[in-house]
């Protein structure tokens, strides 16, 4: 028995200590924001609505841009089994919201496995190690590789392709990247031109079949696009090519912010990467292997810096190639660590990963509160339900509220009845005549405040341990219409 628990932990050691982190993500912070609304109101409506398309969130609330549905039905597709089960066990809904986010982070999970397990072939088991390692002690893989966001997506597909760039499977890289790029990110772009400029430099591939398999790829990419996603939308469509028309074209991902061009180097990357950014410089520099892996990647970030609008989702495929290249340093480093001045880049390396695991601690702190809206819908459902089953209970949810942590998977069945409509003044509330609000606001007319619900605010640098304290305070609001009497008496945790 002792032996085949070894093998087992062998071949899939590293895949349970970064699954139980992936899972321990989900289960403390399930609720989701506004940049995942698309995948994951497509999700709920095609387990729950199935094929009336008519009824789908997508068609009253658009977006600023259409998104593509194709990731979505593979998730709820391998989802839907365990969903079944949960509707005839009569489980709440948000049950449900779990299990598609397990379902995506066990897809994302399984790809870094494959480009892991080419590392293992190509730098040795050692290198793997330290890969697994370090992944394990950053916050923002494994917290972001179970959220429905298109950038997401993407990465499992720049995952295949790193896994076939380092086995030597060139032409099966381009169309992994291809296919990220017609269909879940046109921004990935950035990240194929440099790589196969590189290849094409190196002579690994040849430029006329490499032709051919570009043309192949993308032709039934957006065949395949076009014709799930014009049946969604109603119209004819091509999501991605509209992405790229209003953030590039018309260079609107601006009015979300803009920060400055260094922005991805001086504070994405080091809150991402923690000891694994001055350790993948030192692995490009020890590892020649590794500079061609490097370089394209880093080439994909220094491209992307140009744009004004930066988020570190963004630039998220390119984290798997820089924790390759840290891994090769950490490795090199542990291996000479009886020698003089390597000696103490260890000690230095082991303390980093501590700090590391440190910081990843307050971060997912800070996460984990990022998500009021959610908490105070939870808190309503639990104490809200009136004592006349045939009422019905209408919840207003402002814009706020919306876009930090409620989505349709977070709704209950009749009686509760639920309204997003956006425009309604603070003091036409009350003419409504909706039975709750969940709202940004302390005070409205006609309403009492029943509850509130506290969010991540600031982080503030003190003397003292720890030395960073997390600030929180009210963010979304749980209020009662004063008209109805069966409201007030409860016990509710007050404001």
């Amino acid at each position: 028995m002792a032996p085949n628990l070894s093998r087992f932990m062998q071949l899939y050691g590293y895949d349970l200590l970064l699954g139980s982190i992936a899972v321990f993500y989900v289960a403390m912070a399930p609720y989701t924001k506004v940049e995942e609304s698309f995948n994951v109101q497509a999700m709920h409506d095609i387990l729950y609505r199935r094929h009336h398309i008519e009824k789908y969130d997508h068609l009253e609330f658009p977006g600023v841009v259409p998104r593509t549905f194709i990731g979505a039905f593979l998730v709820s597709v391998l989802a839907s089994p365990v969903v079944l089960a949960m509707n005839l066990m009569h489980l709440p809904k948000v049950y449900s919201l779990y299990a598609v986010r397990l379902v995506l982070s066990f897809l994302m999970l399984c790809t870094l496995r494959f480009f892991r397990i080419q590392i293992r072939k190509k730098f040795g088991y050692q290198v793997e190690a330290f890969f697994s390692i370090l992944t394990a002690v950053q916050f923002h893989m494994l917290f972001y590789c179970s959220r429905p966001l298109p950038n997401i997506l993407a990465f499992g597909l720049a995952n295949l392709a790193y896994g076939f760039w380092v086995k030597g499977s060139f032409y099966a890289a381009l169309r992994c990247l291809i296919f990220a790029t017609i269909i879940f990110r046109c921004d990935m772009l950035l990240l194929i031109s440099p790589l196969g400029l590189e290849l094409l430099l190196s002579k690994s591939i040849s430029l006329w079949k490499a032709i051919r398999t570009c043309i192949a790829t993308t032709l039934f990419c957006i065949g395949l696009t076009v014709l799930v996603d014009s049946v969604m939308w109603r119209r004819w469509l091509w999501p991605e090519l509209e992405v790229f028309w209003f953030n590039s074209v018309l260079n609107r991902s601006s009015e979300w912010g803009i920060h400055p061009i260094h922005w991805y180097f001086t504070s994405a990357l080091p809150r991402s990467l923690l000891v694994a950014y001055p350790l993948f410089l030192l692995g490009a520099f020890l590892d020649r292997r590794v500079l061609f892996y490097v370089l394209p990647v880093l080439s994909f970030v220094i491209l992307y810096s140009k744009l004004p609008h930066k988020e570190l989702r963004f630039i998220i495929s390119s984290l798997p190639i820089f924790n390759m290249a840290a891994a090769v340093a950490a490795s090199r480093i542990y291996n000479n660590r009886k020698k003089g001045l390597w000696r103490y880049l260890n000690i230095a390396m082991l303390g980093s990963i501590l700090i590391s695991l440190g910081c990843t601690t307050m971060i997912f702190m800070a996460s984990y509160d990022n998500y009021p809206s959610g908490y105070a819908l939870k808190v309503l459902h639990r104490t809200g339900q009136l004592t006349n089953n045939s009422t019905e209970v209408w919840v207003h949810i402002d814009t706020l509220s919306a876009m930090n942590g409620i989505s349709r998977f977070c709704e209950n069945d009749y009686p509760w009845r639920y309204s997003k409509e956006e425009g309604i003044l603070l003091d036409q509330l009350q003419k409504r005549n909706f039975t709750y609000l969940v709202n940004e606001h302390s005070n409205i007319t006609g309403f009492r405040c029943l509850s509130s619900t506290h969010g991540f605010s600031t982080a503030k640098l003190r003397i003292g341990f720890p030395p960073i304290l997390l600030a929180k305070e009210p963010k979304v609001y749980i209020h009662g219409n004063v008209e109805n009497s069966e409201i007030l008496p409860r016990q509710w945790p007050g404001c």
